[in-house]
């Protein structure tokens, strides 16, 4: 199937990335099949896309065999997109709307991977969003998306690590997330000014006996006073203290030195 350049219909469309809705454009088709890729094969299945844009990823992935539902807010993009539905006739619809007001379990109805650049601005707000909540598994298989490799950084970084803190934490202990492919800003419209990464998370097993709530409340207070011990930044917390101490875990340490499976110990005990 043949379809015009992505340039040509951001021209045709008089489309701009707009600063205030996070948006850049991705107009690299070889880069786009290759991130289209990253959650294996996609013929038959069910993708979630937020903020397609002109529609360049989405194009990949409906080459890829998937049917994709699309959630926009700007409105311009959508003459676009119809467009590009026709091409693929039944295997794209979009929803106008905006991705954070939406319960997107509810919108898919079936299980499904995400696959999105995602807009700067609401990036880590969905992100957390897909990691949190008791139901688990949840309903999506993967998550394949785009971020300021800063924020990648902080989602695959170790213990220890500077970059290490909550987003790690909410990210690995009961899913494993990898950075799949670093992205130069050059490959954007308007290049940002900073480089980008595509992470790819897949959820995993569930530790035993342990509350998300509860864990999100223990990673919040210890990693709320970065830098401080412990003993300062969790005593705030009913029972955190003691137990630290019935783990046999060094009160005078920092958050960012404790490992997730640490992590998972403590709520597990606050459980």
């Amino acid at each position: 199937m043949s379809l015009p350049p992505l340039r040509e219909v951001i021209a045709r469309h008089g489309l701009k990335a707009s600063k205030a809705l996070g948006q850049n454009f991705l107009l690299d088709e070889q880069l786009l099949d290759r991130i289209a890729a990253i959650p294996g094969d996609l013929t038959g299945q069910a993708v979630l896309e937020i903020g397609p844009g002109p529609g360049g990823l989405t194009r990949a992935l409906l080459r890829a065999g998937a049917r994709v539902t699309a959630i926009e807010m700007d409105r311009r993009c959508l003459p676009a997109l119809a467009e590009l539905g026709q091409a693929f006739p039944g295997r794209l619809r979009v929803i106008e709307g905006d991705a954070l007001a939406l319960d997107h379990d509810e919108v898919m109805g079936e299980p499904y991977a995400v696959v999105a650049n995602l807009p700067y601005n609401v990036g880590t707000a969905l992100l957390v969003r897909w990691l949190s909540g008791e139901r688990w598994p949840p309903k999506w298989t993967s998550l394949t998306l785009m971020f300021q490799l800063e924020v990648a950084q902080r989602i695959v970084a170790p213990a220890g690590a500077d970059a290490y803190g909550r987003l790690a934490v909410l990210a690995q202990w009961r899913s494993h997330a990898k950075m799949a492919l670093k992205v130069h800003r050059s490959a954007f419209t308007p290049p940002p000014k900073v480089m980008s990464a595509v992470i790819h998370i897949t959820p995993a097993a569930m530790p035993e006996g342990v509350s998300a709530r509860t864990l999100e409340r223990v990673t919040e207070a210890a990693f709320g006073q970065r830098r401080k011990m412990l003993r300062q930044s969790v005593k705030g917390l009913p029972g955190a203290l003691d137990a630290l101490d019935a783990l046999g875990i060094d009160p005078t340490r920092r958050a960012e030195t404790l490992s997730v499976e640490e992590f998972v110990a403590v709520a597990r005990a606050l459980s």
